[in-house]
């Protein structure tokens, strides 16, 4: 099975890599790419850090780590926290989950009227600030960079799907399933043969961005995290390395 993965890296290589476990063929042409954004932060009445992604830690400012690296780091997940550490950060601890998880962490061992920077990309999952401020603990949010989509077609990503076959795309975000229907769509040569492959997405959110492509097999993640958006494609194929045999 060749599947087209238009995610940006470094996440692009974790999911070609994951699909390769499974036997699967990676074609990877990422539709975003990540812009730094400059932002001045004052850091001197910082508890410490918050990161909800693993690409924030390598567009922090040199100044902010030093100010901050021996101050408490909170990560969303395992990777965020070992993106954080490698970039010298010294008291980081992972909420190994979703921002839910992170704000429980943090409001359990951060204490209350602490205020915490919250650094990452012009677009974040969830309200961490709101979820902080039930529990009395306070967030300033800087915004280190934004991604932005691609104004037409990657050669990679047009030539697989025009020289094919491509059997499945994965779509991970709204917006990047938006981006993906509008090239296809803005480009003739390209429009059926991006409707055609398996549309294998993240949430129902994901699947209704590519509505104005009208694409005639999309199937869903049992629940929105990339295991499960792994498994189902597999089971749509009817490929090992889906569901566990009952």
């Amino acid at each position: 099975m060749r599947v087209l993965v238009t995610r940006a890296e470094p996440e692009a290589a974790r999911t070609a890599a994951a699909l390769a476990a499974r036997g699967a063929e990676a074609l990877v042409a990422p539709l975003f790419t990540a812009e730094a954004v400059a932002a001045e932060i004052d850091t001197r009445d910082l508890a410490g850090l918050v990161v909800t992604s693993p690409r924030t830690p390598r567009f922090l400012p040199a100044s902010l780590v030093a100010a901050l690296r021996d101050r408490p780091a909170y990560a969303v997940g395992d990777r965020t926290a070992a993106a954080l550490r490698d970039h010298g950060f010294r008291r980081v601890t992972s909420a190994a989950g979703d921002v839910d998880d992170l704000a429980t962490l943090i409001a359990a061992t951060a204490g209350t009227g602490a205020t915490f920077l919250h650094a990452g990309g012009e677009d974040r999952a969830g309200d961490l600030a709101a979820a902080l401020a039930r529990h009395d603990v306070a967030v300033h949010t800087a915004t280190l960079y934004r991604m932005v989509a691609v104004p037409v077609w990657p050669a990679a990503a047009r030539d697989a799907l025009l020289k094919g076959p491509i059997d499945a795309v994965l779509h991970y975000s709204p917006r990047a399933a938006a981006t993906y229907a509008a090239l296809a769509m803005a480009e003739a040569s390209t429009t059926a043969a991006a409707r055609a492959p398996l549309q294998a997405c993240l949430s129902q959110a994901v699947a209704e961005a590519l509505n104005p492509l009208s694409p005639p097999r999309v199937i869903l993640a049992a629940r929105p995290d990339e295991a499960a958006l792994l498994t189902a494609l597999f089971d749509a194929a009817g490929l090992p390395g889906g569901s566990p045999a009952r």
